[in-house]
Protein backbone atom coordinates (compact mmCIF):
# COMPACT_ATOMS: atom_id res chain seq x y z
CA UNK A 1 0.00 0.00 0.00
CA UNK A 2 2.89 2.36 0.78
CA UNK A 3 4.25 1.80 -2.73
CA UNK A 4 0.91 2.77 -4.23
CA UNK A 5 0.73 5.95 -2.13
CA UNK A 6 4.29 6.81 -3.14
CA UNK A 7 3.44 6.34 -6.79
CA UNK A 8 0.37 8.55 -6.43
CA UNK A 9 2.48 11.25 -4.75
CA UNK A 10 5.02 11.07 -7.58
CA UNK A 11 2.23 11.26 -10.16
CA UNK A 12 0.81 14.35 -8.45
CA UNK A 13 4.26 15.98 -8.41
CA UNK A 14 4.75 15.14 -12.08
CA UNK A 15 1.36 16.61 -12.93
CA UNK A 16 2.23 19.78 -11.02
CA UNK A 17 5.55 20.11 -12.87
CA UNK A 18 3.82 19.51 -16.21
CA UNK A 19 1.30 22.26 -15.41
CA UNK A 20 4.12 24.66 -14.50
CA UNK A 21 5.80 23.86 -17.82
CA UNK A 22 2.54 24.42 -19.73
CA UNK A 23 2.08 27.78 -18.00
CA UNK A 24 5.63 28.80 -18.90
CA UNK A 25 5.09 27.81 -22.55
CA UNK A 26 2.16 30.22 -22.75
CA UNK A 27 4.65 33.08 -22.27
CA UNK A 28 7.06 31.95 -25.00
CA UNK A 29 6.30 33.62 -28.33
CA UNK A 30 7.75 32.56 -31.69
CA UNK A 31 7.46 33.81 -35.28
CA UNK A 32 7.05 31.72 -38.39
CA UNK A 33 8.22 33.47 -41.55
CA UNK A 34 7.60 32.52 -45.17
CA UNK A 35 8.12 34.07 -48.56
CA UNK A 36 11.25 35.91 -47.43
CA UNK A 37 9.24 37.78 -44.80
CA UNK A 38 6.11 38.36 -46.90
CA UNK A 39 4.03 36.38 -44.38
CA UNK A 40 4.72 36.33 -40.63
CA UNK A 41 2.79 34.29 -38.04
CA UNK A 42 3.21 34.99 -34.30
CA UNK A 43 2.20 32.30 -31.82
CA UNK A 44 2.98 31.05 -28.34
CA UNK A 45 4.80 27.81 -27.72
CA UNK A 46 1.37 26.43 -26.76
CA UNK A 47 0.34 27.09 -30.38
CA UNK A 48 -1.98 30.00 -29.61
CA UNK A 49 -1.86 32.21 -32.70
CA UNK A 50 -1.30 35.84 -31.69
CA UNK A 51 -1.18 37.48 -35.09
CA UNK A 52 -0.51 37.21 -38.79
CA UNK A 53 1.05 39.86 -41.01
CA UNK A 54 0.85 39.69 -44.80
CA UNK A 55 2.89 42.00 -46.99
CA UNK A 56 0.55 44.35 -48.89
CA UNK A 57 2.23 43.45 -52.17
CA UNK A 58 0.46 40.08 -52.01
CA UNK A 59 -3.09 41.48 -52.13
CA UNK A 60 -5.37 44.44 -52.44
CA UNK A 61 -4.63 46.81 -49.57
CA UNK A 62 -8.28 47.24 -48.59
CA UNK A 63 -8.66 43.46 -48.06
CA UNK A 64 -5.46 42.87 -46.06
CA UNK A 65 -6.92 43.17 -42.54
CA UNK A 66 -9.91 40.95 -43.36
CA UNK A 67 -7.63 38.22 -44.73
CA UNK A 68 -5.31 38.48 -41.71
CA UNK A 69 -8.26 38.10 -39.31
CA UNK A 70 -9.62 35.13 -41.28
CA UNK A 71 -6.24 33.41 -41.16
CA UNK A 72 -5.97 33.88 -37.38
CA UNK A 73 -9.46 32.43 -36.93
CA UNK A 74 -8.80 29.46 -39.23
CA UNK A 75 -5.50 28.66 -37.53
CA UNK A 76 -7.16 28.84 -34.11
CA UNK A 77 -9.95 26.54 -35.25
CA UNK A 78 -7.45 24.02 -36.62
CA UNK A 79 -5.44 24.15 -33.39
CA UNK A 80 -8.55 23.47 -31.28
CA UNK A 81 -9.51 20.53 -33.49
CA UNK A 82 -5.97 19.13 -33.25
CA UNK A 83 -6.06 19.42 -29.44
CA UNK A 84 -9.41 17.59 -29.35
CA UNK A 85 -7.97 14.80 -31.50
CA UNK A 86 -4.94 14.50 -29.20
CA UNK A 87 -7.17 14.33 -26.12
CA UNK A 88 -9.33 11.64 -27.71
CA UNK A 89 -6.24 9.65 -28.67
CA UNK A 90 -4.80 9.95 -25.14
CA UNK A 91 -8.11 8.81 -23.64
CA UNK A 92 -8.20 5.78 -25.90
CA UNK A 93 -4.60 4.92 -24.96
CA UNK A 94 -4.97 5.47 -21.21
CA UNK A 95 -8.65 4.59 -20.74
CA UNK A 96 -8.01 1.00 -19.69
CA UNK A 97 -5.20 1.84 -17.30
CA UNK A 98 -7.40 3.22 -14.53
CA UNK A 99 -5.47 6.47 -14.33
CA UNK A 100 -7.18 9.44 -12.70
CA UNK A 101 -8.66 12.01 -15.11
CA UNK A 102 -6.37 14.94 -15.79
CA UNK A 103 -3.17 13.02 -15.09
CA UNK A 104 -1.81 13.92 -18.52
CA UNK A 105 -3.20 17.44 -18.73
CA UNK A 106 -6.61 16.44 -20.01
Amino acid sequence: MADFLGMMKQAAQLQSKMQEMQDALANVEVEGISGGGLVVVRMTAKMDVKGITIDPSLMKAEEREVLEDLLVTALGDARRKAETAVQEKMQSLTGGLGLPPGLFGQ
